[in-house]
């Protein structure tokens, strides 16, 4: 049962298009296991729609081929897509997510950053990083705090920290107010999707120094 949700700023965010893709990808992965945030977003697309078709009177109309003109300089200017694999309704990771990663959880290729905590760094835009962790039930990350938001979807097992307790599904919004120690909860490992828009402050020298080699 989910019981941490995004909030109506975060979600109105998604819904406008705003956020960096890192976030779009944390908020969308949640979605997909959330339904209470997915009707919510649903109302919030639906409004959005309304207050552009009751827009401002008299606005110019369009030239002709503008619509074209738009498409075809999107179409030159975008990334090239990545290529869609099928999506597997069962897996660990949510749809929008295997589609970032390519594979389950079976076909991650972590990197250790000690003390048995993986990651995997997911190519997004430079706005934002995000990455999976992977988190031995027990074992504690080191202690820190947020330069900016983090947001942290849990995937598999659960984790805890000074505020609460975190299962599959849930989504925890850390900002610069927080400082906390997250510790995976006993059973199985803790896999966490975590997105963020600043570096993490690590109150631990150990931490400190390797930061710029881990990207966190």
């Amino acid at each position: 049962m989910i019981t941490h949700h995004l909030s109506d700023k975060l979600l109105m965010a998604y819904s406008a298009g705003s956020l960096p893709e890192a976030f779009n990808l944390a908020v969308a992965s949640h979605i997909a296991m959330c339904d209470e945030c997915r009707a919510r977003l649903a109302s919030f697309d639906a409004v959005g729609g309304a207050l552009l078709d009751q827009g401002p009177e008299g606005r110019e109309p369009m030239t002709k081929g503008a619509l074209e003109a738009t498409l075809e300089r999107i179409k030159s200017t975008a990334p090239t897509p990545r290529q869609r694999k099928s999506v597997s309704q069962n897996a660990t990771l949510p749809g929008p997510l295997q589609q970032y990663v390519g594979e389950d959880v079976a076909g991650i290729k972590w990197r250790s950053v000690g003390n048995g905590v993986r990651q995997m760094i997911i190519p997004t835009s430079a706005q934002a990083t995000a990455r999976l962790l992977y988190i031995p039930a027990g074992v504690a990350v080191p202690d820190h705090g947020h330069g900016g938001m983090e947001l942290t979807l849990v995937l598999q097992g659960a984790f805890e920290d000074q505020s609460d307790w975190f299962g599959r599904g849930d989504i925890e919004v850390a900002d610069e107010s927080t400082e906390h120690q997250p510790v995976a909860a006993p059973g199985a490992d803790c896999i966490c999707l975590a997105v963020t828009d600043a570096p993490l402050k690590f109150r631990g020298l150990l931490p400190r120094l390797a930061q710029p080699f881990l990207g966190i």
